[in-house]
């Protein structure tokens, strides 16, 4: 081996994961790679790099102002797109942590997860999938943000396992824990995110609702509150030390126990019955969706005043449908609702 690389601070760290994680977690030495060939940072490990380059993308920046549950809350204590990933990474950190996986890797992945939500949450997901001719889920769009649209059309170039993580977060309805292959992340700190990502929003969505008024404490099924507890914290603690404690008994595997896995289920069933479905959300989300598609409508009729007016990133090697599905999917709540009354609303003159 190359003198110069032994003497690196990153073979250092590389070794010293070695010697402190379990065997089965993913060794950042160890990576696929990237993409593109590239030289290393000589400070920082694969993954310590790519959750830099993640925290410093436009993509990660406006994530602030997209919404989570709440369409542009005026309260200060609501979760926004960015407060949900903060979170998932404390807890992804957290388990990763307590079953010596890679910290590194699980929190690039869990920062990058959500890197392609739409404005308006999973209505506006709904929009694009319904208006764009190859559909639209925001997983597969996180991935093409880090691969094509960061930086110019150069993307982000980020590790195998970090892209791997991020396309198979998303579980929406399905099982928390599914058994589908094709669905579950290479690594375990890729699983890890997603179960962390349904911890967090389970948690502080019904935190939010209970904000709102949209339900109360006392709605909540009475054999979650039984098995998980009833705060937020408790509810919280509960579902990781279950995870942490389950998964050390067979090392290698991530595990729930089934009185915690049935109470998760049935919390997240609540939420979608009583508050994303509830027409106290659902109704402004309706109004969002045609926000959404008179926009949509609007380029669709005037091709050249996107490239030319609205979107500098456009790449001209990609489809007008696909830029306009970037385009769209990109936008922050307030930047969609700002250009609809550019576009559509009428401005007093200004005579001098």
């Amino acid at each position: 081996m190359n003198a110069e690389i032994c003497t690196t601070v990153r073979y250092e760290l590389e070794q010293r994961e070695r010697s402190l994680l379990a065997p089965f977690a993913a060794f950042s030495a160890d990576s696929r790679g990237r993409e593109r060939a590239e030289e290393e940072c000589r400070y920082r490990m694969a993954y310590q790099h790519d959750r830099d380059r993640i925290i410093h993308s436009k993509a990660f920046r406006r994530l602030k102002y997209k919404t989570q549950v709440f369409l542009a809350p005026s309260g200060d204590h609501y979760r926004t797109r960015l407060t949900h990933t903060l979170e998932v990474a404390q807890i992804a950190r957290t388990i990763a942590k307590a079953l010596f996986l890679n910290e590194d890797l699980t929190e690039a992945i869990a920062l990058g997860h959500d890197l392609g939500h739409t404005p308006f949450g999973h209505a506006g997901e709904a929009v694009l999938n319904r208006l764009h001719p190859d559909g639209f889920n925001h997983f597969q769009q996180s991935l093409r943000v880090v691969d094509l649209l960061e930086k110019d059309g150069a993307g982000l170039n980020l590790s195998f396992e970090v892209r791997d993580g991020i396309i198979k977060h998303s579980k929406g309805k399905g099982q928390i824990l599914s058994p589908a292959l094709e669905h579950t992340a290479i690594t375990l700190e890729g699983q890890i995110v997603r179960l962390a990502d349904i911890i967090a929003y389970v948690n502080h969505d019904l935190d939010d609702a209970i904000r709102a008024q949209t339900i109360s404490a006392a709605q909540i099924p009475e054999a979650c509150r039984y098995t998980l507890g009833d705060s937020h914290t408790r509810r919280i603690n509960t579902m990781v030390t279950d995870i942490i404690d389950e998964s050390r008994k067979e090392p290698g595997a991530l595990k729930i126990s089934t009185e915690v896995l049935e109470a998760m289920t049935e919390l997240r069933a609540f939420l979608f019955a009583n508050v994303y479905e509830s027409p106290a959300v659902y109704n402004d989300f309706i109004k969002a969706s045609r926000l959404l598609e008179e926009i949509y409508s609007y380029f669709q009729n005037k091709p050249h005043e996107l490239s030319e007016k609205y979107y500098p990133g456009y790449l001209k090697h990609c489809s007008f449908a696909d830029n306009l599905r970037d385009f769209i999917a990109s936008m922050t709540d307030r930047y969609a609702f700002s250009l609809y009354e550019k576009l559509f609303l009428p401005h007093p003159w200004n005579i001098k």
